[in-house]
């Protein structure tokens, strides 16, 4: 089910607390197992993927989008997270799917972050068939652990993260741990880095998916800590299981 839902990004304290208390807990960790752990069964296999009359490979070990990486790939390429001349970083970019759409839609810089070389190897080679060298866009991948290896210059406009945050441990394969169930640390981190190091714009946004299949109140409320305050944009949920899937738009307090 498709829940298209948006808080007013000027809200009270009051109001952002109650969208915390909103959050749906954590789903037990037999229902999560339902949910993902048949999930990466074809990940040591060669793939293709279609988006858009675009067709992508992926080499063994490189995350096929599900639905949850469709919600952002959707509301890119519609305008909803608007790139047309931004800066913009794909954090976990995986096959490429949003560099070759932020290429396309004329942003100005393009980071196609991933701490999997093969991955970041990929977006580069989509990126290069399908967009190819525009004068008006730098594309820049980047091997890197979260923002790491991003030079000290970097002031993002939008970086959208479908994190692998899930909180159970699926499966004992170190690739499927890398692309499902970090956990929450992950996120924790990736707010903490941007915060650190500056890396956001005075306006820029952050668009975050998360689901209840990892610790969703935890993250968002670190979120919130840390300076940013949350405008849900979208809720989705699926019959036959209580996931529920949230894509969050986060801006700085003191940008809202």
């Amino acid at each position: 089910m498709t829940d298209r839902t948006a808080a007013d990004p000027a809200a009270s304290q009051d109001d952002v607390r109650a969208l915390l208390d909103s959050l749906p807990d954590t789903l037990p960790r037999e229902e999560i197992l339902a949910i993902n752990g048949g999930s990466m069964s074809e990940i040591h296999t060669e793939r293709t993927y279609d988006y858009n009359g675009w067709t992508f490979t992926l080499p063994p070990g490189v995350f096929k989008p599900g639905d949850t990486s469709r919600l952002v790939h959707d509301r890119l390429l519609d305008g909803t997270i608007p790139v047309k001349g931004r800066s913009y970083a794909a954090m976990g970019v995986g096959l490429g799917v949003e560099a070759v759409i932020a290429g396309t839609l004329g942003a100005r810089e393009v980071y196609a972050a991933d701490v999997h070389p093969d991955s970041v190897a990929t977006a580069a080679g989509h990126y290069a068939r399908l967009v190819g060298d525009r004068p008006e866009t730098v594309f820049r991948p980047l091997v890197s652990n979260l923002f790491e290896e991003f030079p000290d210059s970097a002031r993002l406009d939008v970086i959208t993260f479908n994190p692998p945050a899930v909180s159970t441990r699926t499966s004992d394969d170190p690739t499927v741990v890398r692309n499902v169930c970090v956990g929450a640390e992950i996120v924790l981190r990736f707010f903490d880095q941007i915060v650190t190091r500056d890396l956001l714009a005075p306006d820029g946004e952050i668009y975050l998916i998360v689901s209840n299949t990892a610790e969703l109140k935890r993250i968002v409320g670190h979120g919130v800590d840390a300076g940013f305050r949350p405008v849900v944009l979208h809720r989705q949920t699926w019959e036959g299981d209580n996931c529920q899937a949230y894509l969050f738009k986060l801006i700085r307090r003191d940008a809202a």
